[in-house]
């Protein structure tokens, strides 16, 4: 790939020894209507292909992917002032995928980067991201030339100035999308809906497969609206924009609008769209010989969409953690439960109480990065009204209230011995609450718990749901049960070393910067 010199005395060769001279360049992007700049470490081959490094989802990245378009800017300061050079490179950024063009970019930049060597020498690159940048044109500026009236030198690379193919717009729309649904949240609606139909199945003797397909897409419709909606409405009240402490991808919301990703309209439109897609789905199901879904869709998008929305605006009042835990935990689990028995029993309730004291503490571990901007924009969260301190010793006994539920009803014969496999979380509690208790101050440190209360969430509701199922199944299905529950208690044990090692390989990260 050679690029043709259109103006100035100077060779590739010239250009290319600046470039290497030099460890980190400013990285320019576009955020929608807004230009973000970030200095970063790099490498440039012979053709003038740029290599970078950042960790996986950092918000560069989704930049990039988003809208690939980007500027660097390199300053060779080796002699005195007046032969200083200033490169400036205009191109196009991909994210390597390629195992060899990966490991040739990890050679590279490992070498100007003391965190890409670190992570190298412990043989952690797999949270890196590698970012080409291909070149469309390069110019490089000498200060004394310049003060001369002479031109700076231009390479320009015709070949490389393609046009986005359609099929790569869709992608990207697709990947905002994506982005602002926050995906790994919709397992707050998997785990309900999964044990109200097994709790059914415990009492009917049977599933009915299609309702209960069609509940879950509704739940999921619903929260993905919801997440959006939420997003839309903290950008138009201030509460993203005064967020600085946000840990991705645990608090802080998806950020699609402060990252260019989507505009507030196409936020709202999408958001819009999704909580249509439901209702379609919920007046189906109505129609379809379950009237009362209604009123559980009327509910949850009442309690979802006002979370933040006014005039209600439940956090405002101090209601959210309450009202998160009656939707993604009793809502859920007795609409789904409605959906295959036509009733909702005493019962029903009572088994969504573990679920529902789950998803309130993921809520709950969440608002700790986000205290100093739910403060400033009067969110009266509980770890508002308490402060981080006492909020932290509060952790441990919420954690427990789960736990705790699972063996009330197993001891009540509401739910069945095998239900007992739920504890298996408790592992990832205890661990959470030794984090929050040390951290709570300290948003960055305490991502570790984020992620052990998200993953305890969905194991310990699978788990508790599993009991019911295994219970069904009898003892010609023991094999598959039993299956499950390994798959579920490996799950565990392999997501808790996995956040281990990401807290191993941060602590490392920060060694290395001081």
């Amino acid at each position: 790939m050679a690029g043709t010199i259109v103006v100035g005395n100077h060779t590739h060769e010239e250009i290319l020894d600046s470039l290497n001279a030099v460890d980190e360049m400013a990285v320019g992007t576009r955020a929608g209507s807004r230009l973000r700049s970030r200095m970063m470490h790099f490498a440039a081959d012979e053709d003038f292909r740029i290599y970078a490094s950042s960790m996986k989802g950092d918000p560069k990245t989704l930049q990039i992917v988003n809208d690939p378009s980007i500027s660097l800017l390199v300053l060779d300061r080796r002699t005195d002032q007046s032969g200083w050079r200033e490169i400036e490179v205009t191109g196009r950024a991909e994210i390597v995928t390629d195992p060899a063009e990966r490991a040739r970019a990890l050679e590279m930049v490992s070498g100007p980067s003391p965190i890409v060597a670190h992570l190298k020498g412990a043989g952690q690159t797999d949270i890196l991201d590698f970012i080409r940048i291909t070149p469309i044109e390069v110019k490089m500026r000498i200060f004394g030339e310049i003060v001369a009236g002479m031109p700076p030198t231009v390479v320009e690379f015709e070949e490389n100035a393609r046009a986005e193919s359609d099929l790569a717009g869709v992608r990207k729309r697709f990947t905002a999308w994506r982005e602002a649904v926050r995906t790994l949240s919709l397992l707050a609606s998997l785990v309900p809906v999964v044990l109200g139909v097994a709790f059914a199945w415990n009492i009917t003797g049977e599933i009915a497969w299609f309702p209960a397909v069609f509940t879950l897409l509704a739940a999921v419709a619903v929260q993905g609206g919801t997440n959006v909606l939420n997003d839309y409405f903290d950008h138009r009240n201030g509460n993203d924009a005064a967020n600085r402490e946000f840990v991705r991808p645990f608090s802080g919301g998806s950020r699609v609008i402060q990252l260019g990703l989507m505009t507030p309209v196409e936020t709202l439109m999408l958001g819009a769209g999704l909580c249509l897609a439901a209702a379609v789905v919920g007046a189906g199901l109505a129609f379809a010989g379950h009237p009362w879904v209604i009123a559980f869709g009327i509910a949850g998008l009442l309690s979802g969409v006002f979370y933040t929305a006014r005039p209600i605006s439940w956090v405002t009042r101090g209601l959210g953690e309450v009202m998160v835990a009656l939707n993604f935990g009793v809502l859920m689990v007795t609409g789904a439960y409605y959906v295959q028995t036509g009733e909702v029993t005493r019962n029903s309730i009572l088994v969504s109480l573990p679920v529902a004291f789950l998803v309130a503490l993921v809520l709950y571990i969440n608002e700790f990065p986000d205290y100093r901007a739910d403060l400033a924009t009067h969110k009266r969260t509980l770890v508002v009204r308490l402060g981080r301190g006492r909020a932290a010793k509060l952790y441990p006994v919420l954690g427990a209230m789960p736990f705790a539920a699972v063996v009330a009803l197993v001891v009540a014969d509401v739910a069945p011995l095998m239900s007992l496999a739920a504890l298996a979380g408790i592992p990832l509690w205890l661990s959470a609450s030794r984090i929050v208790l040390q951290h709570s101050e300290e948003p960055f440190e305490l991502a570790p718990a984020n992620a052990l209360t998200a993953i305890a969430h969905l194991t310990t509701g699978l788990l508790f749901a599993l009991g019911y199922a295994w219970e069904e199944l009898g003892r010609d299905g023991l094999p598959l049960a039993v299956a499950l529950a390994a798959v579920g208690l490996g799950y565990i044990v392999y997501m808790y070393r996995s956040v281990e090692r990401q807290r191993r390989i941060f602590a490392g990260v920060k060694t290395v910067l001081r």
